[in-house]
């Protein structure tokens, strides 16, 4: 699965670079390789109250903060839990758009009955109303289409062909920052097939203004508007199964041109 090498890839190369930076701290002379490998790098957690995590380039690229803000409904106490994220995972439903998926994601939901939230003010288990927003966006925002869905009647999962317009410039304003965060298309990962269990990965890429189009080791040039063959299809079946899966955006500068 695309999705599920990705976040591999990036947690890797963070484990990689991590050691790296421990290694090359450590003293040659006091410390021998196989010392180094044992000690293992400097593995610290947002939570921890020991040493700063290591920032490498794979958190300043595509790292970016949700908080988890919880509102007690009988003290109105607000409790913010913030979490770290590589990409966005979301719910994708027919004839919908990225602007839509991300707002459904940061929707209020509440919770009571067998729900109910333990208030800490309140020492109780109380109604509350809970959303995520975005704290902080990254600079290279990876966007995951959920179009597997496991369906309970089927006892298997299902891919969803359902049409999700993503466009070339996606304005993030459900952000805790006061300004609208803006971003860029560049790359696109597509799955080819009908089903969950077998098909084809492709992808697009944005270079020097030009979208190049990548199969195994095919490469060619497209037109900017064959992008929007990639939404997905309009009807539950359709012969089209070419489907956007995974989205790249790259933050824009403020007085840069994209």
């Amino acid at each position: 699965d695309a999705h599920e090498f990705l976040n591999y890839l990036l947690n890797e190369l963070v484990d990689i670079l991590e050691k790296e930076s421990h290694a090359a701290k450590s003293d040659p002379e006091t410390s021998s390789p196989s010392e180094k490998i044992a000690n293992g790098p400097k593995n610290s957690h947002p939570n921890g109250t020991q040493k700063e995590p290591l920032v490498t380039w794979v958190h300043k690229n595509f790292q970016g903060i949700l908080t988890n803000e919880t509102r007690c409904l009988r003290c109105e106490t607000v409790t913010a839990r913030d979490e770290t994220f590589f990409d966005l995972s979301l719910d994708i439903e027919q004839n919908s758009s990225i602007t839509s998926c991300l707002k459904n994601f940061s929707s209020t939901e509440t919770l009571n009955a067998d729900d109910k939230f333990f208030c800490d003010k309140c020492c109780s288990l109380q109604e509350a109303q809970k959303r995520m927003k975005i704290k902080k966006p990254p600079h290279i925002l990876v966007i995951h289409l959920k179009r597997f869905k496991y369906i309970e009647q089927l006892g298997r999962y299902k891919k969803l062909s359902y049409r999700v317009v993503f466009p070339l410039e996606l304005k993030l304003s459900n952000t805790v920052e006061d300004a609208d965060a803006e971003y860029s298309l560049f790359a696109v990962v597509v799955h080819v097939g009908s089903g969950p269990n077998h098909g084809h990965y492709v992808s697009l890429v944005k270079s020097h203004n030009h979208w190049l189009f990548f199969d195994d080791e095919n490469v060619e040039m497209i037109d900017e508007s064959a992008v929007q063959t990639f939404f997905g299809s309009a009807q539950e079946y359709s012969s089209n199964t070419d489907h956007g899966y995974i989205l790249f955006y790259e933050r824009v500068v403020a007085g840069s041109t994209s």
